[in-house]
Formats: C-alpha cells, structure tokens, sequence
C-alpha cells in the first residue's frame, strides 16, 4: 500500500509519519514540497505518486491571523483539499483529512454530534467547514475527523506555552470558562492509523463507506483545568524547575481576541468508538504520556 502524507512536519503530520509506517510505504511531504496556497499545483503531485491513501495534515490553524486573512484560509483548508479529494475520487483512493470543533457555535450545553449542525462563529471556523463540504460533496472515498485543542511535545501548541511561562513566571491568568477535549497528535495519528487500516480492508472488499468522525480524548476540562494539570504533572518532575505559585480562573470575557471562540468545545466520540471498535482514552492520560516525554527528554 502507498500512502501521500500531506503536512509532515506539522504536530499531527510529525507523529502520522511514524504511526502510518507499518501500513506500508510512506511518501511524506512538507510545505516545501506541496504548497496549499496554490490549489492548482497539487493535482500533479498526487498524479505523479498515484497513492492508495491520501492523508491531510495541512491546515491553516492561525486562528486569530484568519479574522484579516480568510481567503488565504479558504485556499489551505477548503480549496486544496477539495483538490486532493477529486484526485482521490480519479484514483479510487482514501482520503484522510481533519478538522474542528470550531465548525460549531460553541452554544449546546451537551457535547456535540456529527448530525449537529455546524454554524462557525469565526474565519478559521468558516474554512473548516467548508473543508469539510468539498470533500463530501466531491464523491470520493473519505474519513475526515474533527478534533480539538490539540498539543504536542514539539512544534508550537499550549502545552509547550504553559510549561514555558510556569517557568518565568510566578503566576498565570487562564480562561476558565471554555470546555474541550485536549488531545495529543500521537493520539490522533495512533488512532487514524487504526482506521485507515481497517478503512482499506473494507475498501478491498467493497464494505466501506465514508464519514465524518469526532476523534479527540475522552473527557474534558477548561483551559484553566487544562493548565493546572500541566503544572501538577511538571512539578513531579524534579529536573524541571517551576516558578509558578498561581494559576487564576478568568472569564473570556477577560482575554480578547480577535476571532470568537466557541465556549463549548466538547464533541461526542460514540459514533467513532463503536464503527471502528475503539475506546478513547481519557484526556489526563494522554498528556501524562506526552508529558513523560518533554519531562524525560528536558
């Protein structure tokens, strides 16, 4: 099997390239290699690779830079992947791709289905879901997964920021009122992994359908939630030496940004778990995993 992985050196794409391997021969490219800028150039490249399997791990993720640069947006998260999902669609190939849960307002009490309907309250939002219609409306083979508030152990995310600023500083101020899901890339590359593998075999006997998906951790916390284990986890570690003594609770209200968030991040993972027979761990356990391993390595 031949498998294109789009965005390599991304959070997600850095650890699908180690999760895809034992599947079968990898082709990963950076942005050097494929620029989603430009639409029209990618048709070629997977041409020329000809892949039973095409993942997406590109994204213009600068959430509040999007507010000023929508169609640059437009171009990376919509219009690219409509590309690759009608090359997909020549080649009989699966198409992987990923998006939010920022597709939705962020107004539902209870966490969100796949059949709730999307109403981005921002660019990045609007890009994501039309990301999304391409693909489905475009005829090929597809998995796409929403996901949120992802991290990493490389890269930049609000993992790496926290365990930065708990370093220099004595106290932080953190939004207290939005809830999500964090989930890491391993977490995410280890169970798109499984999926494809299972994708593939139903494809080879005509079994498979495609489908949107919600794949995070299970569980959920705020921000505030989020950074407090953060904190508890580092101070475990004695070579890592924390300054920090407070972590306050603010209302978003008191910390602007240019682009809206959705106050209610949390999705619903029954459809995944039960159509690719999985159980997702919970969100503290991933990131004590994640953790051992910027703790082990600092």
């Amino acid at each position: 099997m031949k498998i294109l992985l789009f965005g390599k050196n991304g959070q997600v794409g850095w650890e699908l390239n180690r999760s895809l391997q034992p599947l079968g021969e990898i082709i990963a490219l950076a942005r050097v290699d494929a620029d989603f800028s430009r639409p029209d150039s990618l048709a070629d490249i997977v041409q020329q690779v000809k892949p039973d399997v095409i993942v997406n791990a590109v994204a213009y993720t600068a959430v509040d830079k999007a507010e000023q640069e929508e169609a640059l947006a437009l171009k990376v998260n919509a219009l690219s992947p409509g590309v690759l999902a009608g090359q997909a669609k020549k080649l009989k190939a699966l198409l992987v791709h990923y998006s939010t849960d920022y597709v939705f307002d962020g107004k539902k009490e209870s966490p969100y289905d796949e059949t709730d309907e999307p109403n981005p309250v921002n660019a990045y939002g609007r890009t994501k879901l039309a990301g999304e219609q391409a693909i489905q409306s475009s005829g090929c083979d597809y998995l796409i997964f929403r996901t949120s508030w992802v991290y990493a152990s490389r890269g930049n995310n609000f993992l790496l920021t926290m365990l930065k600023l708990a370093q220099e500083r004595e106290e932080l101020s953190i939004v207290a009122d939005q809830t999500g899901s964090p989930t890491s890339a391993r977490l995410i590359a280890d169970t798109t992994a499984l999926c494809v593998q299972q994708s593939v075999k139903e494809k080879l006997s005509d079994g498979f359908a495609s489908g949107l998906y919600h794949l995070t951790a299970s569980g959920c916390t705020s921000w505030h939630g989020f950074t407090e284990e953060i904190i508890k986890l580092a101070g475990s570690c004695p070579d890592f030496p924390l300054k920090i003594k407070q972590v306050k609770g603010i209302p978003t209200s008191e910390y602007p940004t240019p682009a809206k968030r959705p106050m209610n991040s949390q999705l619903t993972l029954t459809k995944l778990e039960n159509r690719f027979g999985l159980e997702m761990p919970s969100w503290k356990k991933s990131l004590a995993l994640c953790m051992g391993n910027i703790t082990g390595d600092h």
